[in-house]
Order: C-alpha cells, then structure tokens, then sequence
C-alpha cells in the first residue's frame, strides 16, 4: 500500500469521535480531520441493560452528521467500531442493525481483547517506552495491558470507567471524601486482582481523553515550556498533589481550568483516582500519558493488513523524523548527506581526542543532522529560530520531552547566542555540563551544513588532521565546491572556538591532488 485516506469513527462511553487519516509511504501516517461529540451513551443504557430509544436516537444522529462530513472530505474508507456502551447492551445486535439502515454506516463491535490491543498497538509504535503497563479508561470500561520489549503479554478489560463509576460512586456532582475512600477500595480491589500487574515497576502508560486533560492542566499548572501531551511524564507525587489540587474545586471552577475540557470536569477526579490505585499497585514511579490510543491503534492495523512492514515500533523515532524532514522539504539525498557527514566529523573530533566517543551524544548528532536547519522551508533569514520551534514544539513519536528539546538545540544552532536564548527556559532540565556538550555538537552541526550549502550533496568525506597547534581539514569532493568553499571558510570559527586551535581547511575533488 502506497496511499490511503479512511475515515475512523470511535463510539465510546462517553464520546464518539470521527478522525480522518492519509497514509503515504513517504509522509507516512497524517491526521487531517478530528471531529468529537460528547454523547455520553452510557448514561442511556437503562436498568433492564438495553439501551434506550433516546441514546440510539442520539448516536443515529451523530453517525449521520459524521457521515456528511466524510462525504465532503470524499472519503470512501470508512471503519466505526464500538466499545463497552454498545458492547454492554443487551439490544447491541438491534443497534447495529438500526444504524446500518439509517446511517449506512456499519459498526464493528470490539471485544474487550481487541480494544486492549489497539491501545497497545498505538503506544508500542508511537513511544520509545519498551516495557510498560498500559491503561485506557472510557466510559464504560477499563482496559489495562502489559507489555515488555514491545511485546503485547497480558490484557484485561474492567466493566467500569469513569461514567459508570460516577453513577455507582458519585451522588452529587463531584467525589466527596467518603465517597473517594469507597471508590479507592473499589478500584484497588479490581486491580489486585490481576497478579501480572503486581509490583512490576514499569511505567503506567495511561491513554484517552481524561489521561490527556491531566497533562494538559499539569502544563498549565507548572508553566510548561513547550507544547504537546504525547510522552509528557508524570511522576506519581506530583500526580497525587494534582489530584489534591483539583479535588478542592468547585464544578464551576474545574469547568474554568485551563487545560481541562468542560465535558469532563465531573470525571477528571474519577479518573486520576483509577491512575494513581493503579501505579501503587504496578509499584510506579512514572506516569506517562500517550496521545494515540485505540483509533490510532484500528488505522495503524488498517495499514499494517496491507503491508506488514509499513511501520517499525522498534525505530519510531527514525521513521518520524524521516516523515519530517520530508514534510519541511529535505530530499532523502540530502538528509542523508547532513548524517554522513556529521558521522564522520564526530568520529574524526573523537579520534583525535577531543571529544571522548559517547553513544548517546552520537545517536543525538545524527538525528540532529537530519533535521538541521529545517525551518529554513519557512524563511531562510529566520531558520534557527523556526527550526528550534518546529521540532520543541511537536509531538515526536519516540522521543521523551526533554531528548525533543536537546533535539531541538542542536538542529536549531546557530550562535552562542541563539544558542543561550533557546535555552535558558530548560535550564532545569538539562545540566550546565550537557548545556556545553549540545553546544560544542551544535557547533559541529553547523560546520556540516556548511558542506552541503548548495544541496548538491557532492562532499564525500571529512578527514581531520592535527599538527603541533593547527587543526587540516581535509574535505574531498566529487564536483567543485565552490558554495562549500566559501561557507565553510565563515563557519570554521565554531570549529576554532570549540577545538581552541586554528583550523585550516582544505578542498580535494576525489582522484586529485589538494586545490
């Protein structure tokens, strides 16, 4: 499969949600539409366990002004699948019926193993988190997965989330003390009965709506310098005191709160009450929210039918930046060259002992070096600064927050002064002494850059040579260079600033003598 547009419609508890996706092979997997109904069809489901007239009526209607939409986008790929509000209802097969006459649009009913493994799926390919406890609370049920070294082992699916267990727990708008206690007790019971879960102290992963309002209000409560939920982490004394926070809110003041959608300021206790029993069970330090769940996990699947090795959750990173580099311009060829070239100067600067090899600050040049400088698909005059924007400021699948930041110093250099303005926000979270290594590598970064300024990718290979106090840099090329040349003359004060030597360079076209 080359090319692919599809309509995903999810029919929760407490939402129904149309998303509308593009595969290519080169740009690889795009989001372009995301419609959302808060329908809340779990509150329909009546003391007999069908579902009544009214919520089938209302789901008729949303499925109907969804497949309005779809048609307008021309999209002919569609695929609705339902979880615990139909799943639980004893007219299911009467509702699946009813919408297929009066909306055309035929649901698929997920078992509880599907619906785990589709959340599953979708972190396992869009995270760099090897082993982990997944959770995925909706509005009618739980489901929880363990896996290790990208490898599904165990699911389970709860009965209850966090519309069911207001009507259980709740009597007034919002979970008073006593309340809490029994709801804890509850969900401690339900989760201690599952022993594969106990005490294997690997992160929570927690997926859905709710998961993502927690990182959003934490954002917002602690100034949060770059935008993005996806890998945002969480560690469980401050998800405790943000559970604190918002339980001494008003429902009007939760409604307010930056961050958390108004749907679900009757719900967002609930819960962050099921993450935290959950983590003390796990034995979790860590909680981390994924932006992709069950949808991502059905289309992810849908492409994967098609051609098993469309995606590669052991290289996430790779193949998003891949995406990437591609989105802001840069060919293959040229990306390639930028990585080669950074490659080979590493090594060169590392041989000669000024720099001691580190495989981490390695695999951090490279991915680098593919995206240097890609803001200057924006504005040329301004590429540093777009570039560190761009990359900071977008959900990177397979890279935690702060490796994106590092990312972003680095493809972004420019200066010691851009440089120190870009970081200053992360002085916290990035030491003095890795503030100097990323400025040192950015500084070898923009020297590459240089090398290929004319996007011809003729330089071949940098070799560095020492000589009492002077530094040769021998570059060979396969055509003149004369872009090269002259840029690499203007950029080698980095290389002298950081080797504190004087840097003499020099051109060779392959199979001849120096120029």
């Amino acid at each position: 499969m080359r090319r692919l547009k599809t309509a995903i419609i999810d029919i929760g508890s407490n939402t129904i949600r149309l998303v509308l996706y593009k595969y290519e092979k080169n740009e690889g997997l795009r989001e372009f539409g995301n419609i959302k109904a808060v329908a809340r069809l779990r509150n329909y489901i009546e003391s007999d366990g069908e579902m009544s007239e009214d919520g089938i009526q209302l789901l008729a209607n949303t499925l109907n002004s969804f497949r309005m939409i779809i048609e307008d986008y021309e999209v002919t790929d569609i695929k609705a699948v339902a979880t615990a509000a139909i799943r639980q209802a004893k007219n299911k097969n009467k509702i699946i019926a009813r919408m297929k006459k009066e909306t055309g649009i035929t649901i698929e009913l997920l078992t509880e193993e599907e619906e785990a493994y589709f959340g599953f799926l979708a972190v396992s390919h869009s995270m760099d988190t090897p082993s982990a406890v997944t959770v995925d609370i909706g509005g009618g049920s739980t489901e929880i997965t363990l896996f290790t070294d990208k490898k599904l082992q165990k699911s389970y699916s709860f009965p209850f989330g966090t519309v069911s267990l207001k009507q259980n727990f709740v009597k007034g708008e919002l979970l008073d003390e006593t309340e809490r206690k029994l709801l804890r007790e509850f969900i401690k019971k339900q989760f201690q009965s599952i022993p594969w879960i106990q005490n294997v102290y690997f992160p929570v992963i927690a997926i859905g709506g709710s998961a993502r309002n927690v990182a959003q209000v934490h954002q917002h409560r602690i100034d949060y310098p770059i935008s993005g939920v996806h890998h945002y982490e969480i560690i469980k004394e401050d998800l405790e005191h943000l559970n604190q926070y918002l339980g001494k809110m008003t429902i009007e003041q939760l409604k307010q709160l930056d961050g958390l959608s108004s749907d679900r300021a009757d719900i967002i206790g609930l819960a962050m009450d099921v993450f935290i029993v959950l983590m003390e069970v796990v034995g979790s330090s860590k909680f981390q929210i994924s932006k992709k769940g069950l949808r991502e996990g059905v289309i992810i699947h849908r492409v994967l039918q098609d051609n098993q090795d469309a995606f590669d959750k052991y290289n996430v990173f790779e193949e998003n930046s891949n995406k990437l580099a591609f989105e802001y311009g840069r060919t293959e060829e040229e990306s390639n060259t930028l990585l080669t070239l950074a490659d080979q100067l590493y090594n060169e600067v590392c041989n000669l002992n000024l720099f001691e090899f580190n495989i981490n600050d390695y695999v951090l040049i490279r991915r680098a070096a593919k995206l240097y400088s890609i803001g200057e698909y924006i504005e040329l005059d301004s590429a540093s600064q777009h570039t560190f924007y761009i990359i900071a400021n977008q959900s990177l699948e397979g890279m935690n927050h702060k490796d994106r930041v590092k990312l972003a110093l680095l493809a972004s250099y420019k200066n010691r002064d851009y440089f120190r303005r870009f970081a200053t926000p992360f002085d916290t979270w990035i030491s003095k002494e890795e503030m100097k290594n990323l400025r040192d590598f950015g500084a070898l970064l923009k020297f590459v850059y240089a090398l290929n300024i004319s996007k011809r990718n003729i330089v071949k290979r940098i070799k560095l040579e020492k000589n009492e106090n002077l530094i040769h840099a021998i570059i060979t090329t396969k055509k003149n260079a004369i872009a090269e040349k002259y840029q690499a003359e203007r950029q080698k004060k980095h290389l002298e600033r950081l080797f504190k030597v004087p840097v003499t360079i020099h051109f060779t076209l392959e199979g001849m003598a120096d120029e």
